[in-house]
């Protein structure tokens, strides 16, 4: 899966490559996720991309910076911050509905589950990456979801106190116990249908959950 970047925003000196940049995050993720990120050292990342260390140096500062780029990258791609846009002309349900799709596809593909059990590797995570990786990447997504819940509680459509706890719950929900089984390689019998109806579920639940009183 190549991981599209966003425009980089311009440093003092030589312009960095967007190719080049788009080329080592690609590389960094596959062997991250192969080999686990104390297993791959920046003269591979530097090799499988195609070019030289400096590069990949100039670009990340270094191999805790790369990782927060590879995350942050993949999950801007997979779930760009168009889908919490205000857009208060769409209805709630199928507003949560396409960002439960989205983040569903996210987690559950070979890769974002190799990585995963990477990063759950208490031997691979020391208190900086752990908090890297959070910040790039669940963080930024929960923030997300957290600012469209707070715009329709203004607007009456909800009733939520908290809604970074719900934003919290509502991604949760979503992993449920598909996603544990993929982590323990013990794939879910679910086809397209099936996640969709996890998916719907999860929804009405949660707008069960925080509908508010008068309605």
């Amino acid at each position: 899966m190549s991981i599209a970047t966003s425009p980089v925003r311009p440093a003092p000196g030589r312009p960095k490559d967007p190719a080049k940049r788009a080329a080592v995050l690609d590389a960094a993720m596959a062997l991250f996720s192969e080999q686990g990120f104390d297993g791959v050292s920046m003269d591979q990342i530097a090799q499988t991309a195609g070019v030289s260390k400096l590069t990949v140096y100039s670009h990340f500062g270094d191999k805790e910076g790369l990782l927060s780029a590879v995350v942050q990258a993949y999950c801007e791609q997979e779930m760009p911050m168009e889908l919490f846009e205000p857009s208060p002309e769409m209805p709630l349900r199928p507003r949560l509905l396409a960002i439960a799709q989205a983040f569903y596809a996210m987690i559950s593909c070979p890769q974002a589950i190799a990585g995963h059990r990477m990063l759950c590797a208490p031997q691979a995570m020391t208190p900086q990456l752990a908090q890297l990786f959070w910040e790039a990447g669940p963080e930024r997504i929960q923030g997300g979801l957290s600012g469209l819940l707070k715009r329709r509680v203004a607007a009456g459509e909800l009733s939520v106190d908290d809604t970074d706890m719900a934003a919290s719950h509502f991604f949760a929900l979503l992993k449920g116990e598909p996603h544990a089984r993929l982590m323990v390689g013990f794939p879910a019998d679910m086809d397209d249908a099936a996640t969709q109806r996890h998916l719907t579920g999860v929804v009405g639940m949660f707008l069960r959950a925080y509908r508010p009183s008068d309605s």
